[in-house]
């Protein structure tokens, strides 16, 4: 258990003043029986007219900004803060206790289950060579286990150990087939791959956006930028997270703040801006977090 502080800064800077459209958040968790939100702040400059709070198809915290047409700036710079205290289920790893048709691996959901999971059990990104598919076999010839548990194990350790780490700021996501063939991505695509992997075999994934922290050393944490890992619907046992940028399993040192059925759903902050197409001359994101030992 820890208490955790979370300053996530954005900042645009334009040539020319420019208007700004309306703007999307995803920065602010829901309270679970794993996170309690103590303090959430937000500061926008310039103050929009109207800030509301909504809940998107996936119950994520959604934050709208909009501006009146008279506001003309050559910056914008939004800053959340989070006080928080997070509960992992993990380190030590529980227990999790599987329904027996969900022990061996690959399973089977049950039709009820089915009807809600449907489009998450399915790959989201065409695999023509059956590249992915082979990725996700091979990772199960390896595991030396053919339980469930055992097997999303094994495969966030291995994509953790086989492919490289390399930053990339530009928005958007490589192919999971991409990923493999090139040997390297980021978290996003890290996460899009084992979801894409593990949806080959019919297995209900989402992508997941937060940050990530160091609760030992009580570091600051992060690279600068927001992170993603990937949770994953096992009968019995329900949502479990597992991050194979970092090898992590079951929430460990993750703060979840949304949900998403893919990665471009899960953009924290996005918007537009009515100017010249020159006129974006930088983008500024740091977030720094801070962790103790909570009592």
């Amino acid at each position: 258990m820890a208490r955790i502080e979370v300053v996530h800064t954005t900042e645009y800077t334009y040539r020319n003043p420019v208007g700004l459209g309306r703007h999307r958040l995803m920065v602010r968790p829901d309270e679970s029986h794993d996170l309690r939100l103590h303090r959430a702040k937000l500061i926008v400059d310039p103050a929009p007219a109207l800030v509301t709070w909504k809940h998107d198809i996936f119950n994520n915290s959604i934050c709208f900004l909009d501006w009146s047409d008279a506001t003309r700036t050559d910056h914008l710079k939004i800053v959340s803060t989070l006080d928080l205290t997070h509960h992992p289920d993990g380190p030590p790893l529980p227990r999790y206790i599987l329904d027996f048709d969900a022990t061996a691996f690959p399973f089977s959901y049950t039709a009820g289950d089915l009807a809600d999971l449907g489009p998450l059990t399915v790959q989201q990104e065409p695999d023509p060579d059956g590249v992915v598919a082979a990725f996700a076999r091979r990772i199960l010839g390896d595991a030396g286990s053919s339980e469930t548990l055992d097997v999303l194990a094994a495969m966030t350790r291995a994509i953790k150990e086989q492919l490289g780490y390399r930053a990339r700021y530009e928005e958007g996501t490589q192919t999971a087939a991409d990923t493999i063939r090139l040997g390297s991505g980021t978290c996003r695509d890290f996460a899009v791959l084992m979801m894409e992997a593990l949806r080959s075999f019919g297995v209900a994934t989402r992508f997941v956006t937060g940050y990530l922290y160091d609760d030992t050393s009580g570091a600051t944490r992060g690279g600068g930028s927001t992170h993603a890992w990937c949770s994953v619907y096992l009968p019995g046992a329900g949502w479990i997270e597992y991050d194979p940028t970092n090898g992590l399993l079951a929430g460990s040192n993750l703060i979840r703040v949304g949900v998403t059925r893919e990665a471009a759903q899960a953009s924290p902050i996005s918007g537009g801006f009515d100017g010249r197409s020159d006129d974006p001359i930088g983008l500024h994101v740091d977030v720094s977090i801070t962790a103790a030992p909570a009592d």
